[in-house]
């Protein structure tokens, strides 16, 4: 049996989570790529290794793991920082999901918040980008603990909202309740699974 591949993006906060969730209730078989980033940066990993060398030890909890959080003030502080995290990490977490990707079937959903900053979108039959006002982003990045300016920071580290937007295939607006969210989800995912 063949699979849709579908490449799930958009902004931070924006619920590309949500939309997984929906449709992982509806059939899909759902990859995540920041859960496959978690598994890599787990200790004994060549990745968290690599980590630790290019970073320090400062950024590491007292068990080991590496503390996320600081190791992203750290990085959205300073692009060339980022740059370099990102070198390490993209690369392990798309061959994990290019792997997990060529075993599926039926449809397929691949969650990738930075998917077109990494040019993976010919990866993928269609594109589905889930948006959101920034000021939305805001204030559901500030409901989870996270300074304004830091917030920004990270808003701005992504391609523009309305560019990824342009170059999806489907967009789901998500400013308004759960509710409208389920509805345009619903929508689209009839509309793939009929073409």
């Amino acid at each position: 049996m063949s699979s849709t591949r579908i490449g799930l993006t958009g902004g931070i906060a924006a619920g590309k989570s949500t939309v997984a969730d929906i449709w992982r209730a509806a059939g899909a078989t759902v990859i995540d790529s920041d859960v496959l980033a978690h598994r890599a940066l787990e200790p004994g990993t060549a990745t968290h290794r690599e980590i630790v060398t290019t970073f320090g030890a400062g950024i590491l909890n007292f068990d080991g793991t590496i503390n996320r959080r600081q190791l992203g003030e750290i990085v959205f502080a300073d692009a060339a920082r980022r740059q370099a995290l990102n070198a390490i990490v993209h690369p392990v977490v798309r061959a994990e999901w290019q792997r997990e990707l060529a075993a599926a079937t039926g449809i397929v959903l691949v969650v990738i918040p930075l998917l077109f900053e990494v040019g993976a979108e010919k990866e993928f039959d269609c594109v589905v980008v889930v948006g959101c006002s920034e000021a939305t982003q805001l204030a559901r990045l500030a409901a989870k603990g996270l300074p304004v300016a830091q917030a920004r920071s990270r808003i701005q580290a992504q391609l523009p909202l309305p560019m990824k937007m342009d170059r999806g295939n489907f967009v789901i607006w998500n400013d308004g309740s759960r509710a409208v969210l389920h509805r345009q989800a619903e929508q689209i995912w009839k509309k793939i699974k009929e073409s």
